[in-house]
């Protein structure tokens, strides 16, 4: 979009762009990890399900939170329903009589997808 200002008027031009880019930067980012943590959320109910039996408890505690400031946008996912166990299941844990049980790698894949699409997301963006 080409728009004719003055030479004394450039400066504040320049910046009139760069903080509409930078707002719209801002809430495409925020936009990208709520998207993207949500389906991280459901992808990982999906490997929880498929790698472990039981009540089905596990599977569907796994849930998503985001949380935004002025500048800054977080996301979580996290266990709601049994918060210690998916540590345990990932990386083993010992036995009451002696020896360990090994862990079940089911978090790393969904972690290492999430984080692909979010610089998908990014990159996209910018």
């Amino acid at each position: 979009m080409a728009r004719k200002v003055k030479p004394d008027q450039f400066q504040s031009a320049i910046q009139d762009i760069l903080r509409d880019f930078g707002n719209d930067v801002e809430e495409g980012v925020k936009e990208a990890v709520k998207v993207v943590v949500k389906q991280g959320a459901k992808e990982m109910k999906a490997a929880a399900s498929g790698s472990f039996g039981g009540t089905g408890r596990y599977a569907k505690g796994w849930t998503s939170m985001v949380e935004t400031g002025r500048l800054s946008a977080q996301g979580a996912i996290y266990n709601r329903s049994v918060p210690g166990l998916p540590h345990l299941l990932e990386f083993g844990h010992a036995k009451v009589n002696g020896g360990r049980v090994g862990g079940v790698s089911h978090i790393e894949p969904v972690e290492k997808e999430t984080i692909e699409m979010f610089e998908k997301a990014l990159r996209g963006l910018i």
